[in-house]
């Protein structure tokens, strides 16, 4: 693995990071206020061409490989993680499923729009009874002549109420992950409802819903990859949206670490920068090591999916590692801050909240060594 970038890497990363400094980081904590990411935003990565990362230019992307990916979201992950969510999810998750599993008519349909942000998707695979089982889904899907009935609802879904499309899994077979299918659902579609999840501990600008399908007519047209073939397609998409998660647990890290080299370089105790206590620096150090450890986990996904390796365990180590040590940067900050830390006048109280969800989604940190485990000794423990 080469570590060194070349220069249209180096470029995107400091595009994103420009990008990051202009219109993110003096918003976010306004955004986390009002639960409430601006929406002019998404028009914004649009035009940058960051909501089409790795999808091909043919397909109406802006091309480029998944290390030039990571640079960019670790950057929206520094600024906030709720922007960084929402491209995760409707570029990382849905554009790059219709980009590997759909056809012409879907890609056509569905990927300039995405990639422009003149849309946006949404992934509907959590209900509120299946998390982490994810082959047990309840929503169904019944046949009606040449055209499906989906019924059930979805939970946590991010992008839900922005969304114009949602890739939604619906169990159209037996039980088991055999018997489920993907389906692209605009969401203007009849029958399809919509309520905004409030009260989150983090992410708080980032829009989330429940979704609710009640004999929701869709056509087989809109069926994405093969009948019971929706599994397959979720675990294709969560394999690197777990790369997504990590790099955005490495923008939190560093945001935290950024943040407290920074105060302990003001702030003044016994007579002395904060800076010069042993303590102070040992909480610090922490923080460095475990920020370039995730982040080098992290580019080790990108770059074997850029040479067409397996990479599915390395994704898990990623986001189990990285999403950990992000909670424990958030958390060390915040003791360097000491009692400012906890107010959100400073930005490391939020970098805690919204590292923490970070361990749940997506594969749980539990989940993730599970699939490690499985690697290890071929024993499935699910």
């Amino acid at each position: 693995m080469n570590l060194e970038l070349d220069e249209e890497q180096v470029a995107v990363r400091r595009l994103a990071a420009e990008f990051t400094d202009r219109e993110i980081v003096p918003h976010a904590t306004e955004w986390d206020r009002a639960e409430s990411v601006d929406r002019a935003i998404v028009g914004k990565l649009g035009a940058l061409g960051f909501l089409g990362l790795t999808i091909p230019e043919e397909d109406g992307g802006s091309g480029g490989d998944h290390l030039g990916y990571c640079l960019v979201l670790e950057e929206l992950g520094r600024g906030d993680s709720a922007v960084r969510g929402i491209v995760s999810v409707s570029l990382g998750l849905v554009a790059k499923s219709i980009s590997s599993y759909g056809n012409e008519k879907q890609k056509r349909e569905w990927l300039p729009r995405l990639c422009s942000g003149e849309a946006i998707g949404c992934f509907g695979l959590t209900e509120p009874g299946t998390g982490s089982d994810a082959g047990n889904l309840a929503t169904r899907a019944v046949r009606a002549g040449a055209d499906w009935l989906l019924t059930g609802s979805k939970m946590f879904i991010t992008n839900g109420t922005w969304a114009d499309v949602v890739l939604v899994f619906a169990r159209t077979g037996g039980p088991g992950a055999k018997g489920v299918t993907a389906f692209l659902v605009p969401t203007s579609t009849p029958g399809l409802e919509r309520r905004t999840v409030h009260g989150k501990l983090g992410l708080r600008g980032q829009p989330t819903a429940e979704l609710t399908f009640d004999n929701v007519r869709v056509p087989d047209t809109a069926r994405l990859g093969g009948e019971g073939q929706g599994f397959k397609v979720a675990m294709a998409a969560l394999a690197k949206g777990r790369m997504s998660v990590a790099i955005g647990c490495v923008g939190i890290a560093r945001a935290s670490l950024e943040a407290a080299v920074t105060y302990a370089g003001q702030r003044e105790q016994f007579g002395k920068k904060i800076a010069s206590h042993q303590l102070v620096q040992d909480l610090l150090a922490d923080i460095r090591v475990e920020t370039d450890a995730a982040r080098l986990l992290t580019w080790r996904v990108a770059d074997l999916i850029d040479r067409g390796q397996p990479f599915a365990t390395e994704s898990s180590i990623a986001k189990l590692y990285a999403s950990e040590a992000a909670v424990r940067a958030a958390s060390n900050a915040l003791q360097v801050f000491g009692g400012y830390g906890y107010i959100d006048e400073y930005p490391v109280s939020k970098y805690l909240r919204d590292a923490r969800v970070m361990t749940l989604y997506e594969g749980t940190s539990q989940i993730q060594k599970l699939i490690i485990g499985r690697d290890l000794t071929g024993v499935s423990a699910f």
